[in-house]
């Protein structure tokens, strides 16, 4: 896939100079270029479902340094089936900090916004009332 966009006279990088590529761009920037590109892309239509869910990234931990394992927050838009957006957990934290932080920075109003029980918070309820969309959320 990558021959139709690149010519690649030398081959195809390697796995390592992927990786190289990637650990040198600024997370925070390399979110904002891709939720703008995603935009571009998908045609979120009133009603559209989007679910919200965290997951652990396997093999993100180091046992050796102490490194806990990464956790993510994603908002899959199931009608595209593409993620619209994630946000990383911060260590001292919770998917309950990182969902506001997620549908803050996505253009998702009038859509349907599954959460599972992790949303069900009394503090979280203000922010959820305010926001231009239906939440709904699963205990």
């Amino acid at each position: 896939m990558v021959k139709k966009f690149f010519k690649l006279p030398n081959g195809i990088p390697s796995h390592d100079t992927f990786a190289r590529v990637f650990a040198r761009l600024d997370p925070e920037q390399l979110q904002k270029c891709f939720l703008s590109w995603i935009q571009s892309v998908s045609q979120i239509t009133q009603g559209e479902i989007i679910a919200i869910d965290g997951k652990t990234l396997r093999g993100s931990y180091d046992q050796k340094k102490s490194q806990k394992p990464i956790h993510m927050v994603s908002a899959w838009a199931t009608g595209n089936r593409l993620v619209l957006g994630q946000v990383k957990v911060d260590n001292k934290s919770n998917e309950i900090t990182a969902i506001p932080k997620l549908l803050k920075v996505l253009s998702i109003s009038g859509c349907l916004v599954t959460i599972d029980a992790m949303g069900c918070q009394k503090e979280s309820a203000p922010f959820f009332n305010a926001l231009p969309m239906i939440c709904c959320f699963s205990t």
